[in-house]
């Protein structure tokens, strides 16, 4: 079982892992969306630095709930 799959059934079977992925997902358009804007003020930056935080944390334990579920 490949990576895609086992996120396909974490996302079919586990909410609270559906909810780091999705949100995971929403933080990257709102940091994406800040970082073309064509003037950044200092707030953006900051925000952008504060986002890109979270979205690392998600990201890591995304991360472990796939490697749980590989080694189960």
């Amino acid at each position: 079982m490949n990576e895609t799959d086992i996120i396909e059934k974490l996302l079919e079977g586990d909410e609270e892992f559906k909810q780091m992925y999705f949100e995971h997902r929403e933080l990257d358009e709102v940091v994406k969306s800040l970082e073309e804007k064509e003037s950044q003020t200092l707030d953006d930056e900051v925000e952008v630095k504060r986002l890109k935080k979270i979205k690392l944390s998600l990201k890591d334990r995304i991360e472990a709930r796939i490697h749980e579920f590989k080694n189960k």
